[in-house]
């Protein structure tokens, strides 16, 4: 939660975490720590209360939308039939970026300055051959 805070940061905060609640501070952690349980408790006895009305087994996680779609709802067989169309789409998609990211890699070498004499054509023939772009699908624009 504040991985992101360094030392003077978390420092700063209790200084003025002291400041604002003054002798305070002890009972206003203790009422923030009671209400975090609470609300654990509460979550905790939902979920319970969920699996017991749905019949199966069900974790805080799986109550994503997503999540409780896929576990409870869909078969393997129906979960890759939705997944089959974006499969194609997906791997074209793969590998026009592998393409371009070779592509990318040639241009960077070719004009990096601290190789020597490094050409185009020099660096295409030093670098491992790379495979071609697999063809690309028709787009919706050229099929419609």
């Amino acid at each position: 939660m504040f991985e992101n805070l360094n030392v003077w940061e978390v420092g700063a905060l209790l200084l003025l975490a002291l400041l604002i609640f003054g002798d305070r501070l002890p009972q206003v952690i203790s009422d923030g720590l009671r209400m975090v349980r609470n609300l654990r408790n509460m979550a905790r006895n939902a979920t319970t209360d969920l699996s017991k009305e749905l019949g199966t087994d069900i974790q805080l996680e799986d109550l994503h939308p997503k999540a409780f779609i896929r576990k409870h709802l869909l078969s393997e067989e129906d979960e890759q039939a939705i997944r089959k169309p974006l499969q194609g789409v997906y791997d074209n998609l793969r590998a026009d970026v592998t393409g371009v990211h070779n592509d990318l890699k040639d241009v960077a070498t070719s004009a990096d300055p601290r190789t020597p004499a490094a050409t185009p054509s020099a660096a295409r023939a030093t670098a491992p051959a790379a495979s071609p772009p697999a063809p690309r699908a028709a787009s919706y624009d050229e099929i419609t």
